[in-house]
């Protein structure tokens, strides 16, 4: 069982979500009630949906995570599913996705764009470490 497959398991249990056909047409998703919360888009990547305010609370903290790629203007983020890690991370931010999305609209955020599936946010460990 891939990794993405594992945290999809896990996180469909989750109550408050429910799988749903994704926005940008690839893959699976999972939403709240009000809004798609992660998609996944292969066996090693997931992009989940934040609030603007989640992302500039979070943000240095999103940044230094070795898994997680921003796309600077998108409310979503991907995370890399290479290690067990990488699903704690990613239940972690579902959460914290879940959570910023009952206070969501929030002043000065704004509804989000596609996924970043085709924003080219799909890249090695290696290049998003830059090592």
């Amino acid at each position: 069982m891939t990794l993405a497959l594992r945290a999809m398991t896990q996180l469909a249990a989750w109550p408050d979500l429910s799988e749903a056909r994704p926005s940008c047409g690839t893959g699976r998703a999972l939403r709240s009630a009000r809004d798609e919360i992660v998609h996944f888009h292969s066996d090693h990547d997931a992009d989940l949906h934040l609030t603007a305010r989640a992302i500039r609370r979070y943000e240095d903290h999103l940044r230094g995570a070795g898994a997680v790629r921003m796309v600077p203007g998108s409310r979503w983020v991907t995370i890399r599913l290479e290690v067990d890690a990488d699903i704690h991370l990613l239940l972690t931010l579902v959460s914290l996705a879940l959570q910023s999305h009952q206070r969501w609209p929030a002043p000065g955020d704004t509804a989000p764009a596609d996924c970043n599936e085709h924003r080219g946010a799909s890249l090695p460990r290696t290049i998003l470490s830059g090592s």
